[in-house]
């Protein structure tokens, strides 16, 4: 999805970096994709903020901020044994914070609606909601720079494999209506699995979409395009979006279209086609209709989409409870104000990443015929994803 634009220090926000000072020149405890946890342990919207570290005896390492309950790294073993970072980031919390200069969702627990709303309005029970406008006149990601990604989540590390991240978000919370008290939980397991599931109770009648939005990268290398990263999806329709990236309500066969994606292949086989749908997004930016979604309920026993690289020899499965997958292959990274930007890894060119992100379809509410993202009082929200990491 497209990175966001705003600044958080212009709401009055302050970002407070401490170091620790000790005697003589003490050589930081790293984690094993190179991050410093020092320098995520701050204060920002008067909350305590730090790096939370979830490891297996697998060589899986999961870093994780409770800045917007991001993912800031994933290391996995390559084909050699060689320990590989494969999403893309920051290396400090100033950055992720600092949403004016370096404007981004990486690896976020998006909230409360993943993905677009057009005209940032819904209607829910007869009553019209105005939302907060924050991607030209529609509503990205729950708002953006307002949004739950750029929040600060309580955290809980249950035990070296999981993380509890719980947010409280209020009645009328950039126009959405209920109080909400939402949980992300990322665990890790022997078998080399991220396993996130999303949870939420309300006490007025609201919507809400969650996803993670982990822009990945199988080779390591985020100095090239990731063109030779194998995709499939198990999908056989997908959802037509216009220029501004809103679903048009029509559900359309992937049929001899660079969409299909059922026979896996490399991404740089179609991303430059001629297809309406590919020249408006300057790549992938849609939502498939997931075959494993039949008769009202999700199979997050099977597998919905995967990722490879042949580089590496990293293969990820993805599997879900959700009806749909965004697939976006960074059209917007290296491209305007992302085109200098320092990473973790350095710039970024376009197209070095893909994000596989569980959702309902783009803009639901307003298509009355698609999934409803609706919750009600005495109903509990439940989404989840998971991310298996093997060689292939």
């Amino acid at each position: 999805m497209k990175n966001l634009k705003g600044s958080i220090f212009g709401m009055g926000i302050a970002v407070a970096l401490f170091t620790a000072c000790a005697g003589g020149q003490q050589a930081p405890q790293l984690t094993v994709s190179g991050l410093d946890p020092a320098k995520f342990d701050t204060t920002i919207q008067d909350k305590p903020v730090k790096l939370f570290t979830l490891k297996n005896q697998n060589g899986m390492e999961v870093c994780i901020t409770n800045y917007g309950g991001r993912v800031v790294s994933l290391v996995v073993p390559d084909k050699d044994g060689k320990p590989t970072d494969v999403v893309l980031g920051f290396d400090n919390i100033a950055q992720y914070a600092d949403t004016l200069n370096s404007p981004t969702d990486y690896g976020s627990s998006v909230g409360r609606y993943a993905n677009r709303i057009k005209d940032a309005k819904f209607t829910l029970n007869g009553t019209e909601y105005q939302l907060k406008a924050n991607d030209g006149p529609n509503c990205l990601h729950g708002g953006g720079t307002t949004g739950w990604m750029n929040c600060v989540y309580d955290a809980e590390q249950v035990d070296d494999k999981t993380l509890k991240l719980t947010i409280v978000a209020a009645d009328g919370e950039n126009g959405f209506p209920g109080n909400v008290t939402a949980v992300t939980t990322y665990k890790i397991t022997d078998d080399n699995i991220l396993d996130i599931t999303w949870e939420a109770e309300t006490d007025q009648p609201t919507i809400i979409n969650q996803t993670n939005h982990n822009y990945y990268n199988l080779s390591g290398d985020f100095t090239q395009p990731g063109y030779d990263m194998v995709l499939y999806v198990n999908a056989d329709n997908f959802t037509p979006s216009d220029k501004l990236y809103i679903p048009t309500g029509e559900i359309r066969s992937v049929e001899g279209t660079p969409m299909d994606f059922r026979v896996a292949h490399a991404i740089g086989d179609s991303i430059k086609s001629e297809y309406d749908q590919i020249q408006n997004a300057g790549g992938y930016d849609h939502n498939w209709c997931l075959n494993t979604y039949q008769d009202g309920k999700g199979d997050d026993g099977t597998v919905c989409a995967s990722l490879y690289s042949p580089k590496t020899g990293i293969f990820m499965e993805m599997f879900t409870n959700e009806p749909g997958v965004q697939v976006y292959s960074g059209n917007f990274q290296g491209v305007g104000n992302e085109l200098n930007i320092q990473h973790k890894n350095g710039p970024y060119p376009q197209h070095v990443s893909v994000c596989l992100e569980s959702q309902k379809y783009p803009d639901s509410p307003n298509k009355q015929d698609w999934i409803q993202p609706t919750l009600n009082p005495g109903e509990k929200y439940y989404s989840h994803a998971a991310y298996k990491f093997s060689i292939k």
